[in-house]
């Protein structure tokens, strides 16, 4: 008998079932340590705008993305964010925007594959999300030496600005919004991705001396000051990306990840005490504006500094964002880079690592956060892999909840029971086929827990976790002997989590 035909037997075994009770919520233990919290985004970024993926061929590249995957599998993460527009260009079939260069070299030419797919299917067969990252603004950089002409600046040329060298959609005009956002759409409708991601580039980096020209849609007299014009165009991209991304799947999380100084002191009392360019006034992004309006699902300011830097002090940062940006979940961006080259003889890892983590994970409004970039840690560079696979990331984590989008859990399980398959102990359990019905709250994925026989049933314990599967079956390892409690819940794809309904086996 196959596996997956033994989902219709426990459907007739379900009175019988060694696993009808749930696990009683006043068994579940509180003061887990902290050092494992059983929810925490752990979320990497992988580029593309640096090229590594340039003149890859289709086997090459993803040879290179499974190892990396694989890798980063090894620490638990659990969220990949994947840069899928660069510049106004695509690492995906698109009618609405050409191939990006960043594959083949050439913009407009075919790799012949579907990166994004071939990326949403590796990360869910891993359990992890992927996050598709766009640049909304950004339509050609320095390197460009050939633009495809079905590239919406060849198409509405009067739409861009040029600045230092690159090519922008000039924020002001409306038809720019209209097309992101039918980009957006594009990508949300066709594919399963589990959210839309953009970065810290809105208007351009400045140039001191030099002006970003837009002074023809300027309304003089309106505003005052271009900046605050500036910043409300910005707010009109935010609120409607939102509104695209809620309206197709609400399921969807739409995050960003700014630059990671809101403002200094200097220019506002309640700003951080740094030094150094300014998100709000530089690039005209009110971040706590989106936050506090609900228009973002997640923040991941990117606090690449180190602890004690003289302009942009990682502590002084992470407190600041954690004490202004707590409407929505936050986590922070780490900067694998120059954290690993920051030396503290006092810490166990010689670098900086362990004291970041400690002092992020000591404000309980941060709730993980996201490696820049996701080669630096893959390939464990001066043994950051190596820290977190040992020490506070060696059990798995679900995602923080977004109750704000959906706090339904999901029906628990109908049954759990124990079969041997050709000499193997294998789990199996069934659903409620009426629980599919409801897009928000169908399972999704279910979490198997083990416990000893005269073990109490903490089920906020990542330590006891076995598997995340999207199968209705585990397969208990060989080698296995003793009494046990097996335990199973539902996630849906909120990862709002069921109640868990029980199994005593004796192996």
């Amino acid at each position: 008998m196959k596996l997956r035909q033994l989902f219709m037997l426990v459907l007739l075994l379900l009175v019988a079932s060694c696993g009808a009770k749930k696990a009683a919520g006043g068994a579940v233990q509180q003061g887990l340590d902290p050092d494992y919290p059983k929810r925490e985004f752990r979320g990497a970024w992988i580029q593309a705008v640096n090229g590594q993926f340039t003149g890859m061929k289709e086997a090459e590249m993803k040879k290179y993305l499974t190892k990396m995957l694989d890798n980063l599998q090894k620490v638990n993460v659990n969220a990949v964010i994947f840069q899928v527009r660069v510049e106004g260009d695509a690492l995906y079939p698109s009618e609405i925007e050409p191939w990006s260069r960043f594959l083949t070299g050439v913009q407009g030419r075919s790799p012949g594959w579907d990166p994004l797919q071939f990326m949403i299917d590796e990360c869910h067969s891993r359990n992890m999300e992927l996050h598709a990252w766009i640049n909304p603004y950004r339509a050609r950089t320095k390197g460009a030496k050939y633009i495809a002409s079905n590239h919406f600046s060849k198409v509405r040329p009067s739409n861009f600005v040029e600045y230092e060298g690159q090519l922008y959609f000039n924020p002001a005009l409306q038809s720019n919004r209209e097309h992101i956002c039918k980009v957006v759409r594009d990508i949300i409708t066709r594919y399963d991705v589990d959210g839309l991601h953009i970065d810290d580039y809105f208007y351009p980096y400045p140039t001191k001396g030099k002006d970003f020209n837009d002074n023809a849609q300027f309304p003089k007299g309106k505003y005052s000051s271009k900046g605050e014009w500036r910043r409300e165009n910005v707010n009109h991209l935010i609120y409607q990306l939102h509104r695209t991304v809620r309206e197709l799947k609400p399921w969807v999380k739409f995050g960003v990840s700014p630059f990671g100084i809101y403002r200094n002191a200097k220019s506002d009392p309640a700003g951080s005490k740094t030094r150094g360019l300014q998100c709000y006034d530089d690039l005209n992004a009110d971040v706590l504006f989106w936050i506090n309006q609900g228009w973002v699902d997640y923040c991941i300011p990117q606090v690449y500094w180190e602890i004690g830097h003289s302009a942009a002090d990682y502590e002084e940062l992470v407190k600041w964002w954690a004490k202004y940006a707590s409407k929505r979940p936050l986590y922070i961006g780490q900067d694998v880079q120059r954290t690993v080259k920051a030396k503290d003889a006092a810490s166990a890892t010689g670098n900086q690592q362990e004291a970041k983590y400690d002092m992020q994970r000591a404000e309980k409004n941060v709730k993980g956060s996201c490696f820049w970039d996701a080669a630096s840690a893959a390939n464990n560079v001066d043994g950051y892999r190596d820290y977190l696979a040992t020490g506070i990331f060696r059990y798995p984590a679900l995602m923080p909840k977004y109750s704000f989008i959906d706090n339904v859990a999901p029906k628990k399980v109908q049954g759990v029971k124990l079969f041997d398959k050709d000499g193997n102990n294998v789990l199996v359990w069934a659903v409620d086929e009426n629980a599919k019905k409801n897009v928000m709250n169908a399972p999704w994925r279910y979490v198997v827990y083990r416990f000893d026989a005269k073990e109490r049933i903490n089920l906020n314990d990542p330590s006891k976790i076995v598997t995340i599967t999207k199968n209705r079956y585990y397969k208990i390892p060989e080698g296995a002997e003793g009494k046990f409690v097996y335990v199973v819940t539902v996630l849906d794809r909120m990862q709002n989590e069921s109640e868990g309904v029980k199994c005593k086996v004796k192996l």
